[in-house]
């Protein structure tokens, strides 16, 4: 193919590269149209001509302390002037410092974090470490969950990108509870939670619980329509563990580190898991990174033996410089609190007054800077708004400068939890001004 000319401007210039030479993920490469960046701030980025966009999609959900912070990116640049990288093997400060951070907001009883380069693998590993620990085989997760694109995190995953990719074994699925689409004829949150569990027991008992490692669930189903678990459904899964000895994984790699307005999802439910899989919001993705928090239970397990995995870029001092600057900058600037205000006092009424507006938002749903507008054709029976108008509602956002985060017939709102009230109210009108729009023909 030949080369982009050297004389074209530097967004077509990104733009043709791009076309020439990437291949991008969950996609068709013929029909796609990739948005060109070129820089950010916190909640805005922008391309080289210089058209902002106001971001409302974290870029993938994982910028959660805005972009281009400082006292991150002085941190990263500060360690690749003293140490650019290091094998896993060695002692480092930066990783030892990140670790200490990570495990001080953890529950008590969790004092190791073995470093991943992303939340896939962090899946990866605690799947393995749960296995070991157990010396079982299978896993359950549910049908609405995305896990990541590796071996078993795929398999793990409940959505359709599952079906081309079942290669692993040991993998049996669930459906977890989701009032507005009941699987389990519920009327009420309550009710929702309590046929969830008793199908998820019938699921342990038609699997085999003498048989099953773990079970995996993201403590808050982020791309399967941010699904906020009822009450006690969380604390019933632990019990339900405890009761035929399973290990529990939360994945907290997209609603950890202040998304939901706390440090952890969990931390707003009754229930300490035995793992805990996070990335993403621990560095808002600056550096590649991820990992597995582990219950001391479970870490003394290699004490004597020996663990068999690891990653050549495991706890990479780049990453590490980054999460311990995120993380105090988090801190005392109080942006897990904002992300709590903002969801409370801002998000939570601005969202309720569009879905009391227009028909077309069935359910508003959420916590922190963490929610979803599910879209329908017709609130009596729910049926979902159809691929082509969500394709058209995006090209209306991106018209007037907000970035979205569109997942089949839902709009998620989920910007970094430094976003300002202002800017709230800035993509508030925009939702509404396109949802006033007659998209439907």
């Amino acid at each position: 193919m030949t080369s982009p000319s050297a004389t074209a401007s530097r967004n077509e210039l990104a733009y043709d590269l791009d076309r020439a030479h990437v291949f991008h993920s969950w996609s068709a490469q013929g029909a796609l149209k990739p948005l060109v960046i070129a820089g950010g701030q916190g909640s805005r980025v922008w391309d080289y001509d210089g058209r902002s966009y106001l971001d409302f999609s974290s870029q993938l959900v994982n910028v959660n302390i805005g972009h281009q912070h400082p006292a991150v990116t002085a941190a990263i640049i500060e360690q690749a002037g003293q140490l650019a990288t290091v094998a896993p093997s060695t002692a480092t400060l930066a990783r030892g410092e990140a670790a200490k951070r990570i495990v001080e907001r953890a529950p008590e009883g969790f004092n190791k974090v073995f470093f991943t380069n992303g939340g896939a693998d962090a899946i990866e590993n605690a799947i393995r470490m749960a296995r070991l620990h157990t010396g079982r085989d299978k896993v359950l997760s549910t049908y609405r969950s995305y896990h990541g694109n590796t071996g078993a995190a795929i398999v793990a995953t409940g959505d359709w990108r599952r079906i081309p990719n079942e290669f692993a074994r040991g993998h049996a699925h669930f459906f977890g509870p989701y009032l507005y689409r009941s699987e389990f004829w519920a009327t009420s949150p309550e009710q929702e939670s309590e046929r969830a569990l008793r199908h998820l027991e019938h699921v342990i008992q038609s699997e085999g619980p003498a048989g099953i490692a773990a079970v995996l669930l993201e403590s808050i189903p982020g791309t399967a329509g941010v699904l906020v678990p009822p009450p006690g459904y969380l604390a019933g899964v632990r019990a339900l563990c405890d009761r035929y000895d399973i290990m529990l994984i939360l994945d907290e790699v997209m609603a950890g580190f202040g998304r939901t307005g706390n440090w952890f999802a969990f931390d707003g439910f009754d229930v300490v898991p035995d793992l805990i899989a996070f990335a993403k919001g621990v560095n808002s993705g600056y550096v590649p990174t991820g990992g597995v928090i582990i219950s001391d239970s479970i870490a003394h397990d290699f004490d004597t033996m020996v663990y068999p995995g690891g990653l050549t870029y495991s706890g990479h001092p780049l990453a590490m410089a980054s999460i311990v600057a995120a993380l105090d900058a988090m801190e005392n600037e109080g942006i897990v609190e904002n992300a709590a205000r903002i969801g409370r006092d801002v998000l939570a009424p601005g969202l309720a007054a569009l879905q009391a507006k227009h028909k077309v938002i069935g359910e508003v749903r959420g916590v922190g800077v963490f929610w979803a507008l599910e879209l329908v054709a017709d609130r009596e029976t729910r049926q979902p708004l159809s691929g082509v108008v969500m394709g058209r509602i995006k090209s209306e956002l991106l018209a007037r400068n907000l970035l979205p985060f569109l997942a089949e017939n839902r709009i998620h709102v989920v910007p970094p939890c430094v976003v300002t009230d202002a800017e709230v109210a800035e993509a508030l009108a925009i939702y509404d001004e396109v949802l006033s729009l007659d998209l439907l023909g």
